[in-house]
């Protein structure tokens, strides 16, 4: 099919990568490419999903004194984000298995190999949800990972963002699982310019093909990952066998919508979980007696 060139329409413009802090020791650890996230959906029935979140003029983020504390806030934080399947296109459904351990999350070894571990002291919570358009008229699947990371502040949400663009540099081929592997990876991290859409902090993009061993054929795989605050949302895509270049792209094209949907939700529920904080504070009360320890 000719895909050794293949580049993903990038739905959202890319924006700044910030770097500035991120020193120390690298983790290796990102949102997993095995499994691995256009605005808040405000979703009418029948009808597109619709930003609701910040004003058009500005990314959606979340501050770090709006973000989930505790590791039992951040697991109630990403389970309650909608995610809708038809966030990335007609015709997609919930895959089997459907969520990932929260506990855990994918970190990319020294030897190119992702595995799935526990989470690091400085991550809260990390969950990916899989989704997938089914093979139809010899078409193969397309399928969907699709993760939300609550990260202990923002540093080590661009530390991981970091460490996710040095993941493609230091391993261009990368094993999935037994039998699947990605190879000639891109990554992209470009940075502000007047085109950004007004999506997140930081957003990247990578891009490569999927081969499945015993399989000459590569096909399409793209990447997303957007940063807001010290929550980060990443999806994967890998297309299936029988798609042209132009399916491919307008798949792409259709995840990286997804992606910004449950951004905007993420923007809108943070707002919302800060405003419900605040009008939780009476005059008298002791705030600090209540505060749990981060972990």
């Amino acid at each position: 099919m000719g895909m050794s060139g293949w580049r993903p329409a990038v739905a959202v413009v890319t924006g700044t990568l910030l770097l500035a802090g991120c020193t120390g020791e690298v983790r290796n650890a990102s949102d997993p490419k095995e499994t691995s996230e256009q605005p808040t959906a405000d979703v009418s029935a029948g009808g597109a999903p619709s930003s609701s979140a910040s004003p058009a003029d500005e990314p959606y983020t979340v501050a770090d004194d709006m973000a989930p504390r505790t590791r039992a806030e951040a697991l109630a934080f990403v389970r309650r984000l909608a995610v809708r399947p038809d966030y990335f296109g007609a015709g997609f459904r919930k895959s089997e298995p459907y969520e990932s351990d929260p506990a855990e999350w994918a970190v990319l070894g020294e030897d190119c190999l992702w595995r799935r571990e526990p989470l690091p002291y400085d991550v809260l919570a990390s969950l990916t949800r899989r989704f997938a358009l089914p093979e139809t008229e010899g078409k193969g699947p397309v399928q969907v990972s699709l993760t939300v990371t609550v990260h202990e502040d923002d540093l080590a949400a661009r530390r991981d963002m970091a460490e996710s663009l040095e993941g493609a540099l230091r391993c261009p081929e990368q094993r999935l699982n037994a039998t699947g592997r990605v190879r000639g990876l891109f990554s992209r991290a470009d940075h502000f310019t007047e085109q950004h859409n007004a999506i997140s902090d930081d957003n990247l993009t990578e891009s490569g093909t999927y081969v499945v061993d015993g399989e000459q054929d590569a096909h399409p795989f793209a990447w997303f990952k957007h940063r807001l605050g010290p929550v980060t949302v990443a999806a994967t895509c890998r297309v299936g066998a029988g798609r042209t270049e132009e399916e491919a792209t307008t798949v792409s094209s259709d995840i990286g919508k997804g992606v910004g949907f449950v951004a905007a939700d993420i923007d809108r529920q943070a707002a919302d979980d800060a405003a419900g904080k605040s009008e939780d504070r009476t005059p008298g009360t002791d705030t600090a007696s209540g505060t749990e320890s981060a972990r």
